[in-house]
């Protein structure tokens, strides 16, 4: 019958806190206890060589300080070391991690670009198959990884991904904003896009890539738009676009009276004449008949191939911008530019009518 065996509690060792070796530590310490004997027993000699009158006791207490500084100053010096070995580590330690973070930022700015960079070629290269098939009467046929507008389900993701790291609502703006951008070449694929209010983005950019020419219309609707900062910048880039790349620009000043033919309008069109923007202007009240038909909304022509229009509720308050690439349309406002062109006045002709008008002698559009 075997019995039952106790278990018996295990012994538990006794820890210690970490610390230098115990082995080194009493050596070094020998070492400069020996330095200590060494120096004592000199001072001792020499004590005892000069000041023999002095007797034993004095000469002992000599050598005992002396062999006691010893000592103290050697342990002041290793001190010494080990405070500018510690700097040292530090300094080596702060130096790591600054290039470990340097390291991380920069590659984080490598993904951040390369995946800004793959994605915009993804979109851009689904657009240029899209028009591609719109040139081969495949209008309707439907791409299998079209961008979705509603859920944008890879593009913004893909770049979300790429910002992971940073704050949420990040995140949610660039979905948000691939979103709408997506949207607006989902719509050019179709030859026409509209915003909602004034989108001088729109319009810049235009300016920028025009290569050809640039006609414009102007309404009094606007007149308020060139005292704005988008208006600095959009003269800006009519400016570069002339001087750097000879594009012809011409804008239209459109009137609803002749009353509106005053010293400020002339002022307008002076300082576009010096950007070498080829001014005129046209009162509606004083063109053929023909002429007075038709729409008066604000509209840019970009190299005769797309438009830029601005439309205005009953309050004259800008509530949409269109992109229209339509040939018809775009061969419409292009006539339409070209005979109010043809019919209006430059700014020689422009300054005679308005002293014409302060003088009272100008008889058409009174009453």
């Amino acid at each position: 019958m075997s019995t039952a065996r106790t278990p018996q509690p295990q012994e538990t060792a006794t820890t210690h806190p970490p610390g230098p070796p115990a082995g080194p530590a009493r050596r070094l310490w020998a070492r400069r206890a020996w330095a200590g004997l060494v120096v004592g027993g000199l001072a001792w000699s020499v004590a005892a060589l000069l000041g023999p009158e002095d007797g034993p006791l004095r000469q002992f207490l000599t050598a005992l300080l002396c062999a006691a500084a010893t000592v103290l100053l050697q342990q002041v010096l290793a001190l010494d070391r080990r405070l500018e070995e510690q700097a040292r580590r530090t300094d080596r330690a702060l130096t790591e991690t600054a290039d470990s973070v340097r390291e991380s930022l920069t590659r984080y700015d490598d993904e951040l670009r390369t995946g800004l960079t793959r994605y915009t070629e993804d979109l851009r290269h689904l657009v240029e198959e899209r028009i591609a098939r719109a040139d081969r009467g495949e209008e309707h046929a439907q791409l299998p990884d079209r961008p979705d507008a509603d859920g944008v389900p890879d593009l913004a993701r893909g770049f979300a991904e790429v910002l992971a790291p940073g704050p949420a609502i990040l995140r949610a703006f660039v979905r948000r904003e691939m979103k709408r951008v997506v949207g607006h070449l989902t719509d050019l694929t179709n030859l026409t896009a509209e915003c909602p209010g004034e989108n001088h983005d729109w319009m810049l950019t235009l300016t920028r890539v025009a290569e050809h020419s640039l006609c414009a219309t102007s309404t009094s609707v606007d007149r308020e738009f060139w005292n704005s900062e988008p208006a600095s910048r959009y003269l800006q880039a009519q400016r570069e676009a002339i001087e750097e790349r000879g594009i012809p620009v011409r804008r239209l000043f459109v009137l609803r009276s002749a009353a509106e033919l005053d010293d400020r309008l002339l002022r307008l069109c002076d300082e576009q004449e010096s950007l070498d923007i080829e001014v005129r202007v046209a009162v509606l009240p004083e063109l053929p008949p023909h002429l007075q038909r038709g729409t008066t909304n604000d509209f840019i022509v970009y190299d005769e191939e797309v438009t830029f229009e601005i439309e205005q509720d009953l309050r004259d308050v800008n509530v949409r911008t269109r992109l229209n690439a339509r040939q018809n349309h775009v061969q419409d406002r292009m006539k339409r530019f070209r005979e109010l062109w043809e019919a209006g006045m430059g700014i020689r002709e422009l300054e005679v009518r308005i002293d014409d008008e302060e003088d009272g002698t100008w008889m058409v559009d009174r009453g």
